[in-house]
């Protein structure tokens, strides 16, 4: 690791009553550990201006970086860019980039720059702006007793595109010659930290230390990242992240080279390449697995029409499951999905479809199909799979679950991949 001394002041009042939970600092104190950075110091404060000063003053004297995080939206509270012009002895005035941001900003959503929102273009003079892509405050950077200071908004969404597009490089410039550090991240489905950890300790006992493996536990997709500095050799690296690949296989959803994916931008993606359209016929789940599939722009494409069929009359009326199939086998079964995803395939038209049916709980379980209970059905009209999955937990946690497992299933058979993944086994209902 490099001696660069890095410091992070965070900034408000939230973040001191415990409304809300610090990520921000976590995340990217990860990110620069990709640099072979290590971040030596972290303060917390309220939105209070006298300590901002000087939390300031002395951090600026101890360090070579100092990034700030918080504090520079539109309200009487956000005090960043007063205190670092304060602490500078700056003079505030209105940035003309900053200005020329919240303009393009507003006129993208059609809405009127505000007095407030003047504010966030009210920064210290001669101060560098940082580029905010999606938010409507700037960050800005200035150098303070030969202390480089990044001050970034506290939106984690903002916060992370930043640090990964602006402060990041800024920082390595700083480096120098010293070793660089490189972090190869992906994105795994169907295991669990622990589960993981333990699956390359006991496949790959001998695996070099100077791969780092780390993990960013997340829901519903793992990141596992292989942190490696510019000294280890190429070709030696290259043979153990094959060994890696392979042994994870068709478990790796994304490799991420600028900005982490998730399951439905994956299968949106897919549909995209391969010209298809997918159909969604959902009980248990509610809509959720349409709702992933549509928060992704384009998504109208290859997106069509989802059915909410809750009720078994609404599965015969919309989807002309019939009646028989329900009486005898009842709503979560195989014949009733089957019968389901053949419906919503008919009715809309679409290439692929996945349909779900189960038993969310906290109560309807019984003793053949307990809480947790669920059928899913994928595939065309030529060719559909069904399983039967056990997912105990929450019915909040089901939900999240069977959505997630229902895209990977599609994603799988989108690719043609016939080998059955390790969440299915693990969660199959034993007879």
């Amino acid at each position: 690791m490099t001696t660069l001394n890095v410091q992070l002041l965070m900034t408000g009042n939230e973040l001191m009553s415990g409304d809300i939970v610090d990520s921000n600092s976590a995340f990217i104190a990860n990110e620069l550990k990709s640099l072979g950075v290590t971040v030596s110091r972290m303060v917390t404060v309220a939105d209070e201006l006298t300590t901002l000063v000087n939390e300031i003053t002395q951090i600026s004297l101890q360090s070579d970086v100092l990034v700030i995080n918080g504090g520079l939206g539109p309200t009487t509270d956000d005090l960043t860019a007063q205190a670092l012009a304060q602490a500078a002895n700056l003079p505030i005035c209105q940035h003309p980039d900053a200005y020329q941001h919240l303009t393009s900003w507003c006129e993208k959503r059609n809405a009127k720059l505000s007095p407030a929102n003047l504010k966030q273009a009210m920064l210290p003079q001669h101060c560098e702006v940082v580029a905010n892509s999606i938010g409507s405050a700037v960050g800005f950077a200035l150098t303070l007793n030969n202390c480089l200071i990044i001050c970034t908004p506290g939106v984690p969404k903002e916060f992370k595109l930043m640090v990964r597009n602006e402060v990041l490089p800024r920082v390595s410039t700083l480096i120098g010659d010293a070793e660089q550090f490189y972090t190869k991240r992906m994105q795994v489905f169907g295991y669990g930290e622990s589960g993981l950890q333990q699956l390359i300790s006991d496949k790959l006992p001998d695996w070099p230390e100077a791969l780092e493996i780390g993990f960013r536990a997340s829901m519903p997709l793992l990141e596992l990242k292989v942190t490696y500095t510019t000294s280890y050799p190429e070709t030696e690296r290259q043979v153990w992240f094959n060994k890696l690949y392979a042994l994870l296989g068709d478990h790796i959803v994304h490799h991420i080279e600028d900005h982490p994916s998730s399951l439905s931008q994956v299968i949106n993606s897919l549909l995209d390449e391969r010209n298809l359209t997918l159909t969604t016929a959902e009980s248990c789940t509610g809509g959720l697995i349409a709702s992933q599939i549509t928060q992704i722009a384009g998504a109208s494409a290859n997106f069509h029409a989802g059915f909410v069929t809750y009720s078994n009359q609404m599965k015969h009326q919309l989807l002309n499951v019939s009646n028989e199939t329900l009486a005898e086998y009842g709503a979560v079964s195989e014949q009733t999905v089957r019968e389901m995803l053949q419906g919503a395939l008919t009715v809309s038209g679409s290439d692929l479809g996945i349909s779900v049916s189960g038993i969310a709980g906290p109560s309807g379980g019984t003793d053949d199909k307990p809480v947790g209970t669920v059928w899913i059905a994928w595939g065309n009209r030529e060719n559909i799979n069904t399983v039967q999955c056990l997912v105990p937990g929450s019915r909040w946690y089901f939900q999240q679950a069977v959505s997630a497992i229902s895209l990977d299933l599609i994603r799988r058979f989108i690719l043609n991949i016939n080998e059955t993944p390790r969440y299915l086994i693990d969660r199959a209902v034993k007879k």
